[in-house]
């Protein structure tokens, strides 16, 4: 009697979650998603979490009922955590599914090469759908890239993922150096390449660059780079100005014009290609360039030729009004 007993309770109980899948929209409740709406789904939330959280922003009418189609229709795979666009006339189904299966919205950030860590610091704290705060991160830290990140991401998050870049690149990297480079570790490797990404705009200078500088380091002499007079002022903002004597005779740990040898550290954060330009620089004997007037550079061996250069360019630029 009881196998018996246990059968029709079975049956009955079957009959009822019949009964309820055909019952209509009411025995589920319904979707209210009456025009494309973004939705978040926080990290660690259970569904039934999610259920409430849709009733209470009123995109669904029972959180039991979404909770009830879930458990007879929706599958057993979890829901991912994130922010998903639920399009206007979703049924709970749509919704559902889109929780399991769907697309998270990735929103992007991008650090362009040669920007410096206070500029990296302003631009990820001007990003209204970041939350938290960071500090300045250590200058040359960070890999210039385009991150995406989800609403609601803590700026920590997102600038540990680009230091972690930095990090991983740089182990990459550093093995395929050539033997005679001028750096003797990856440090100065940074510090040499945010030069370099400095004093040319040009991809394809960028080696030539790195020779002339590697040849000035490992001479000793002076590297005589504008951008290193600039960056105790303005931590690498542009100047927006000539810069004066008194600047460049100013004695500190960044100015190479009255050091010999590499600055302290780097004076922003150099890219992918100037990193890789230090470590596999061109065979050069150049030890001078100055500005062509067609926005690349003139390089040389000798003084003389580099003196006659300049006359060249301050001729240039006299031309344009701006001496």
């Amino acid at each position: 009697m009881r196998g018996k007993g246990c059968l029709v309770a079975g049956v009955l109980a079957a009959l009822a979650l019949l009964a309820a899948m055909f019952a209509g929209p009411l025995a589920f409740g319904s979707s209210e998603v009456e025009e494309d709406t973004n939705f978040i789904v926080p990290s660690g939330s259970t569904l039934t979490a999610v259920a409430g959280k849709l009733e209470d922003e009123g995109l669904i009418t029972s959180a039991d009922g979404f909770l009830l189609r879930a458990k007879l229709l929706g599958g057993s795979d979890p829901i991912q955590a994130g922010e998903f666009l639920l399009p206007a006339g979703v049924g709970l189904g749509g919704i559902l599914d889109t929780f399991q299966h769907g697309e998270v919205i990735r929103r992007f950030v991008t650090i362009p090469e040669g920007m410096p860590s206070i500029m990296v610091h302003e631009r990820l704290m001007a990003e209204p759908l970041l939350t938290g705060d960071i500090p300045v991160p250590e200058e040359g830290s960070v890999l210039p890239d385009t991150y995406d990140f989800e609403r609601g991401e803590a700026r920590t998050a997102v600038l540990a993922r680009m230091q972690a870049a930095m990090r991983n690149y740089l182990a990459e990297a550093w093995p395929r150096r050539a033997a005679d480079i001028a750096v003797g570790d990856i440090d100065e490797a940074v510090t040499l390449a945010s030069i370099v990404e400095k004093e040319t705009a040009l991809p394809s200078e960028r080696r030539m660059v790195a020779g002339l500088y590697s040849n000035r380091v490992k001479a000793g002499m002076f590297l005589q780079a504008d951008p290193t007079i600039i960056y105790p002022i303005t931590q690498g903002k542009p100047l927006g100005r000539r810069i004066r004597q008194s600047e460049i005779a100013d004695i500190n740990d960044y100015n190479t014009y009255a050091m010999a040898g590499l600055p302290k550290g780097p004076i922003t954060n150099p890219g992918r290609e100037s990193i890789a330009a230090v470590l596999n620089p061109e065979k050069t004997d150049a030890l001078y360039m100055v500005a062509d007037g067609s926005g690349g550079h003139e390089f040389n061996t000798d003084y003389a030729a580099h003196q006659a250069a300049v006359d060249k360019w301050f001729e240039i630029r006299r031309a344009r009004g701006e001496m």
